[in-house]
């Protein structure tokens, strides 16, 4: 007895609480451009106030009813008198009313709220949105709004936000542009490029290498501050020394926070065409540490060429049974062959955000045996969003 006692008292208070709710009915919402006609676009608005539990919805059902039997063209009852009209048939508090239409790249949605007593306009709400295909996700946005409730932020920065990339697992953001530095090599092989002397395999370059070229970035995650990319670049470098110098660097990239300032961080391997030789030093030999090819102390630890030990007189090759003692090396040196050099780059930086410019500012390490490279690249790209029919 207590129990169905308890469950009446409920039930009367749901149905004063209901009463005291403001009534509204929705027709169909004018739409253009866009997938969903007016009488969906009708259903989808009524559904998301329906949620917000602000109002007590007048069923679509009911709505067609006596729309029908009083003759109202719901195709064309858009204009507010033809609005307030219908609230008094349907006898409801409000009318919303709006429309759905898609300009280019973007998709406004326009709502309104009409007083039927009054005949006023009580409240309107409009919102351009992304071209992407969450028309629902857009009305639930918009319906909040106009009913002063906060939409999820989530689907705000999805939707709305411009300026930021998509967080969304439907798309992929696309940022490209030109990519300009400078870069250093140190330890053995700095000193074989700015050697001057090509007889020694030196290049004559200048000690700081400028480079530029293009770089192509691809978005494939973002998730609230997080976002992970692939990175494409592609650079020419040296030609301040008149030297040719093309590389390629595939990275995988990390990039963390928003706005202005937001960090990264990227690794992967790079590849540029360079010219080796093999060959060996003359570090000295025997219990007295002689040179093989030099009588000068001073050309102690030169390098030569492989072939080089050939041009000894046949006595001093016959001592050696015509092998060389020294062991054969590949090194860095202009008198080579050009190939295909791998290596790691690591890079970290920020990205600056200039409205849909983005200004991505890195320094990078190249780790070697014969000599780690240290540059920094600035560059510049535009954000592209996908499109969408």
């Amino acid at each position: 007895m207590k129990t169905k006692s308890i469950i009446a008292a409920i039930l009367f208070a749901t149905n004063i609480i209901a009463q005291t709710k403001p009534s509204i009915a929705v027709l169909n919402i004018d739409s253009k451009g866009i997938v969903n006609n007016s009488e969906e676009m009708g259903y989808l608005v009524r559904l998301e106030l329906e949620k917000t539990g602000v109002y007590t919805v007048l069923d679509k059902y009911e709505v067609k009813e006596i729309t029908a039997a009083n003759k109202v063209d719901l195709n064309n009852c858009y204009s507010k008198s033809c609005l307030i009209e219908t609230g008094k048939l349907l006898k409801v508090d409000k009318m919303l009313s709006g429309n759905i239409e898609r300009f280019g790249e973007k998709i406004v949605i326009s709502l309104r709220l009409l007083e039927v007593e009054t005949g006023k306009v009580e409240k309107t709400e409009s919102t351009e949105y992304l071209n992407l295909p969450e028309i629902q996700k857009m009305v639930a946005i918009s319906v909040k709004k106009l009913v002063g409730q906060e939409p999820d932020p989530n689907m705000v920065k999805l939707l709305i936000d411009y300026d930021i990339p998509i967080e969304s697992p439907k798309n992929t953001l696309k940022l490209n542009g030109p990519r300009m530095g400078f870069s250093h090599t140190l330890g053995d092989a700095g000193k074989i490029l700015t050697e001057s002397d090509p007889k020694n395999g030196g290049f004559n370059m200048y000690p700081v290498t400028f480079q530029f070229g293009w770089q192509q970035e691809f978005q494939y995650i973002s998730a609230g501050s997080f976002q992970a990319l692939v990175e494409n670049i592609f650079l020419i470098g040296g030609l301040e020394s008149g030297k040719f110098i093309p590389s390629y660097t595939p990275l995988l990239g990390f990039r963390f926070g928003k706005g202005q300032g937001a960090w990264e961080f990227g690794f992967g391997p790079t590849f540029r065409v360079i010219k080796t030789a093999k060959g060996f030093y003359d570090s000295g030999y025997g219990d007295n540490g002689d040179l093989l090819m030099s009588d000068k102390q001073a050309d102690k630890n030169k390098f030569y060429l492989s072939e080089d030990f050939n041009t000894l007189p046949d006595s001093v090759r016959r001592t050696f049974n015509y092998s060389n003692p020294y062991s054969t090396v590949e090194r860095l040196d202009n008198r080579g062959n050009l190939k295909i050099d791998a290596g790691l780059v690591i890079a970290v930086g920020r990205t600056f955000h200039s409205g849909y410019l983005n200004i991505p500012v890195n320094v990078y390490v190249a780790p070697r045996k014969s000599g780690t490279t240290i540059g920094m690249m600035v560059g510049f790209n535009i954000q592209k969003k996908k499109k969408y029919q």
